[in-house]
C-alpha cells in the first residue's frame, strides 16, 4: 500500500541494484500450462547499445529460446496531449494488423525499463500497449533512480510527493485523454474492448479508468494495488457500480495482513454490481512482487499473475 501509513510494509519495496538485462527478463520461467500464452525473449526498448550484461540469478531463470508464438512488435516513445500537458509514454503493438488496446499504470517508481519490458511482453501476446508516466505534470520519466529505495527518507519523500500530486480529478482527466488517444491509433482494434492494468498506486487508477470509460474498458487488473478500499467518500471501490469490466484483483499477502477486510469489501461490491471478478491474495508475496526489477520480486507468483492476466484478457477482450 503506497502511503506513509503503510511504510512498515513498504521498507522492502525497492528496485534492485542490478539492472535487468534484456535477455534476463525474457528468460523468466513459465508456469505449467501457460507456455502458449506467455511469449518471452523480450528486448528492452531503451537499452543502450553495446554488450548486454549477463542476467543475474536473482533477476532471471534459466535461459530459454523465445516462443514461436510471440508476434513481431513495433515500439516507440510518444508524447500525448492532455488538458494538463504532455504525457510521455511508451507505445508498443503488433507490427501487422490491429489489436485490443491496453493501458498500463506503473507503480510509484514510474515509467522505466522494467515496465517497458512488461509492456512489450504483453504486446507480443497480441495487444496494443500504452505504458504511461503518471507524473508527467511534475516530471518526465524517469521519475526515480534505477536503485530507488523506499526506505531512504529522501527517496520516500520524493516519491510520495509525486504520488500526492495525483488526485481523483487528475486521474479522470488522464483516463479520458489516454483512452481517447489509444482509440485514435491505427494499430488499435476499436471494435474490441480495451484493457487496463495497474501496479501499487496504479491500482486506484485502474478502477477510475474503468469507471470513467465503462463502454470501452472490458477487462481490468490490479497487482498489489494500494488504496483500493478506504474510508473516504472518494474510495475507488465505490466506483464499481459504474463499471462494466471483468476484473482481476491480485493482493499481496502483507497488504492483506494489514487490511484483511479489503478483499471482502471488494468481493461484495463486485458481486452486487454483477461483475465477474477474481479477488485473490497471493500467499507469501510482499507489496511490489510483480515488477521484475523489484527487490521483493517473486518469479513464481509474478508468472502466476501474468498467466491469470492473459486469461482475463483472452476471455474479456478476445
Amino acid at each position: 500500500m503506497c502511503d506513509n501509513d503503510s511504510f512498515d510494509d513498504m521498507v522492502a519495496y525497492r528496485l534492485r541494484l542490478e539492472l535487468l538485462s534484456r535477455r534476463g527478463f525474457g528468460a523468466l520461467s513459465l508456469g505449467a500450462g501457460l507456455t502458449s500464452l506467455l511469449p518471452i525473449g523480450c528486448k528492452s526498448a531503451d537499452s543502450a547499445p553495446g554488450p548486454v550484461p549477463a542476467p543475474t540469478a536473482a533477476a532471471s531463470g534459466a535461459a530459454i529460446t523465445p516462443t514461436a508464438s510471440a508476434v513481431a512488435t513495433t515500439e516507440s516513445e510518444t508524447s500525448i496531449t492532455t488538458p494538463d500537458g504532455a504525457c510521455d509514454a511508451y507505445f508498443v503493438h503488433p507490427t501487422t494488423g490491429t489489436a485490443p488496446a491496453v493501458l498500463i499504470w506503473p507503480d510509484i517508481f514510474g515509467l522505466r525499463p522494467a515496465f517497458r519490458q512488461m509492456g512489450k511482453r504483453l504486446a507480443e501476446s497480441g495487444y496494443a500497449v500504452l505504458v504511461v508516466n503518471p507524473f508527467y505534470r511534475t516530471k518526465k520519466a524517469p521519475t526515480s533512480s534505477p536503485q530507488a529505495d523506499f526506505e531512504d527518507p529522501a527517496t520516500r519523500e520524493a516519491l510520495m510527493g509525486l504520488a500526492h500530486s495525483l488526485t481523483p480529478e487528475t486521474e479522470v482527466i488522464d483516463a479520458k485523454a489516454l483512452t481517447t488517444w489509444l482509440d485514435q491509433q491505427p494499430s488499435v482494434d476499436k471494435s474490441r474492448k480495451m484493457g487496463t492494468t495497474g501496479y501499487c498506486m496504479g491500482g486506484p487508477l485502474v478502477l477510475r479508468t474503468a469507471a470513467t470509460n465503462p463502454e470501452r474498458i472490458g477487462a481490468a487488473a490490479t497487482f498489489h494495488g494500494g488504496g483500493l478500499v478506504t474510508d473516504k467518500p472518494d474510495s475507488p471501490h465505490l466506483l464499481i457500480p459504474k463499471m462494466k469490466a471483468h476484473f482481476l484483483i491480485a493482493i499481496a499477502a502483507n497488504d492483506d495482513a494489514k487490511q484483511p477486510d479489503a478483499k471482502v469489501t471488494l468481493k461484495a461490491a463486485f458481486a452486487q454490481a454483477s461483475l465477474p471478478a477474481n479477488v485473490e491474495v497471493y500467499e507469501g508475496t510482499m507489496h511490489g512482487w510483480c515488477p521484475p526489477d523489484s527487490h521483493v520480486y517473486s518469479r513464481d507468483a509474478a508468472e502466476k499473475a501474468w498467466g491469470e492476466l492473459l486469461v482475463l484478457f483472452k476471455n474479456a477482450l478476445g
